[in-house]
């Protein structure tokens, strides 16, 4: 079941060109209304209160078309409208229920706070699965991040979670906002590819426990190298706070603990990185299966 976060009334769909052929609608001030909320997309509170988050480039607007996710806007340079790719988009972003907009450089530099921002942003609604609806039978592999705080780190483990064919991502405790601008650009597209949970440690439990899930945690009370843990069929890595780790109660309640051999003066791994030895070793137990390339 899927959770989206309820619209509020600011979000409007009452534009001349909306769910029509024909031109697109053009804006030329930065003081629109409509260019204030979507900037206001970079606070959480608005994000929360819209269900709302911006996505950057064409390439996140097609991940997310072709994943089923909705989209509420679309904004495009008028000098992007040049390519017929890109009018193609935004038509298919229109009759997927978008309110396609045009306007000049100035503006999509505006929303994106960068100097060279990308010929199209999109505004999309928040998605969430619910823990209890994420696929567990037969072969299956999940990642859960425990109270991850990084937003470039959650957005990168998303992405190697999908590249490893990973079956979700689930988020335990207070985390960082998995739709924040940072999260969502590190994410690389693999956001709108991938199920992702929000949930409670308890809820974790009882997910694991009623679907047999091999949880095992990487932590520096391993017991061995991450290489000679039992990852069966159905296995979840769970990976720690970037500063504190795992709770000892938290760790109490895994089924192995296991540790990242380290030879150099670092005493840690950053936290994307570790999870990616740990995703990666997961899917090499079990013979690479699935693999495209």
């Amino acid at each position: 079941m899927d959770n989206s976060p309820p619209e509020r009334s600011r979000i409007r769909n009452d534009s001349p060109g909306h769910g029509s052929g024909g031109p697109f609608e053009h804006i030329s001030s930065t003081a629109n209304e409509t260019v204030k909320l979507l900037r206001s997309l970079e606070r959480k509170k608005d994000r929360q209160e819209t269900g709302l988050f911006l996505a950057e480039g064409a390439r996140h607007a097609e991940e997310a078309l072709a994943n089923g996710w909705s989209p509420a806007y679309a904004f495009a340079s008028q000098a992007a409208l040049e390519r017929p790719q890109t009018r193609d988009l935004l038509e298919r972003m229109r009759k997927a229920g978008a309110r396609v907009l045009t306007g000049t450089e100035k503006i999509l530099a505006t929303l994106s706070r960068k100097d060279n921002p990308q010929a199209v942003i999109s505004a999309f609604r928040q998605k969430v699965t619910d823990i209890g609806a994420l696929p567990v039978d037969g072969a299956r592999r999940f990642v859960a991040l425990y109270e991850v705080r990084d937003p470039g780190n959650l957005g990168t483990v998303i992405r190697t979670a999908d590249a490893a064919g990973c079956d979700g991502v689930i988020l335990v405790g207070t985390t960082c906002d998995p739709f924040s601008v940072e999260t969502v650009r590190a994410t690389m597209g693999s956001l709108f590819a991938m199920p992702l949970s929000v949930t409670s440690f308890e809820a974790f439990r009882a997910w694991r426990d009623k679907n047999n899930v091999r949880v095992i945690a990487a932590s520096m009370r391993g017991q061995h190298a991450h290489d000679r843990a039992s990852y069966p069929e159905r296995t979840c890595i769970l990976m720690g706070n970037e500063q504190a780790g795992l709770p000892v109660e938290v760790e109490a309640a895994c089924d192995e603990l296991v540790r990242i051999p380290m030879m150099g003066k670092a005493d840690s791994l950053n936290l994307a990185s570790a999870a990616s030895v740990m995703i990666y070793e997961a899917w090499r137990a079990q013979g690479y299966r699935g693999a495209n390339r």
